[in-house]
């Protein structure tokens, strides 16, 4: 008998939707963000009226709703209008000019970019987005090795909306000049869900997801206290849902409970611990150093890096240190102010000592 021979005799799934469990998923609703989406769209509608949109930076902590409030924006907009263009693009990968370039040339399915510069690809981008609108969104916008794009599209591109998305309300201060006279942004703040607010955010994502009335009602303040717990990222929440459904379903129980809650808790330190063994060995020092010496400014972890024979540039150990921090293995909190200007606290977040690294 084969492996999956019995699975047409199998009961029924616990899922209704599981990809309304998945991080890219974008509700039909984003639950206690309706006051942000009316702000953001403000911004947008004179668009609709061939006139010039605002420009906006959305900050907060991580997993607080400020990609997916923006996306559900962004497809009202599609489905009102064809003369706005979408254009959404995350810096953590698209992290210069040219990257930027070339990725809004797919959006606008321009495929001749070959051999050419970045200037000459802006150059295209203009003369095909200045017959329409367009709503730029750059997310994660604090990763950007260069920022040359935005002065670029706020010079050429005639009726825009920017949108900036970060962690950090501090990362506006620190633009240079000339963009920052031109780009003029307003500031929206993403403030962090409580508990209540994240019991919430689950049952509606479990209605999406799951079949009716499968969710035991304690399950989702029990999630929702260990997200609080583990650095009030509902993004966690929603991981640990999912996983609790895949831990019922698996236990060939109809429903979820308390205890496939727990096991899934158990699971997400169990992958916090993996993703540890599976970082490149100069990430792994650099954490190891963090762990020694959490709570100390970045320069100061920089020379004990160096002290200790690290090779890597300045540049490149910023680089690691946001990857880590992405990822929370550790907080890189920007301070701004002091004698010594801006510096960024490197520490271990509370979520992490919890897996006894």
């Amino acid at each position: 008998m084969g492996f999956f021979s019995n699975i047409s005799g199998e009961q029924r799934s616990i899922f209704a939707n599981e990809l309304a469990l998945d991080y890219n998923f974008v509700p039909k609703l984003i639950p206690f963000r309706d006051m942000q989406q009316k702000y953001i769209a403000s911004c947008i509608k004179p668009l609709f009226s061939n006139r010039n949109g605002k420009n906006i930076v959305l900050f907060g902590p991580p997993g607080v709703g400020k990609t997916v409030a923006t996306r559900h924006i962004l497809n009202e907009m599609e489905e009102e209008s064809d003369d706005i263009v979408p254009v959404y693009i995350n810096c953590w990968n698209k992290n210069t000019s040219y990257k930027v370039a070339i990725e809004i040339c797919d959006i606008l399915d321009y495929k001749f970019t070959q051999n050419k510069k970045t200037e000459e690809l802006f150059a295209i981008i203009k003369n095909l987005l200045n017959r329409k609108s367009a709503v730029f969104v750059f997310d994660e916008i604090d990763k950007a090795e260069d920022y040359d794009f935005l002065y670029t599209l706020l010079e050429d591109i005639y009726r825009k909306t920017i949108i900036l998305i970060t962690n950090y309300k501090s990362w506006v201060a620190e633009l240079d000049d000339r963009i920052k006279s031109r780009l003029v942004p307003e500031l929206l703040e993403f403030r962090a869900y409580n508990r209540e607010e994240i019991n919430g955010i689950l049952k509606e994502r479990a209605g999406y997801a799951f079949i009716p009335q499968c969710v035991e009602e304690p399950v989702f303040d029990f999630v929702a206290k260990r997200t609080i717990d583990m650095g009030g990222d509902v993004r966690t929440g929603i991981y640990m849902l999912r996983e609790a459904g895949m831990i019922a379903e698996e236990s060939g129980q109809g429903c979820v409970m308390i205890g496939h809650a727990e096991k899934a808790t158990s699971k997400m330190v169990d992958f916090s611990i993996k993703k540890t063994e599976e970082l490149d060995d100069e990430t792994q020092k650099i954490f190891t150093l963090v762990k020694m010496k959490s709570g100390g400014k970045i320069g100061e972890l920089f020379k004990l890096y160096q002290d200790e024979g690290g090779n890597l540039s300045y540049k490149s150990f910023q680089r690691k240190i946001a990857k880590l921090d992405e990822n929370k293995f550790i907080s890189a909190e920007k301070i701004m102010g002091g004698s010594e200007g801006t510096t960024t606290m490197i520490s271990l977040p509370q979520e992490k000592k919890l897996t006894e690294f």
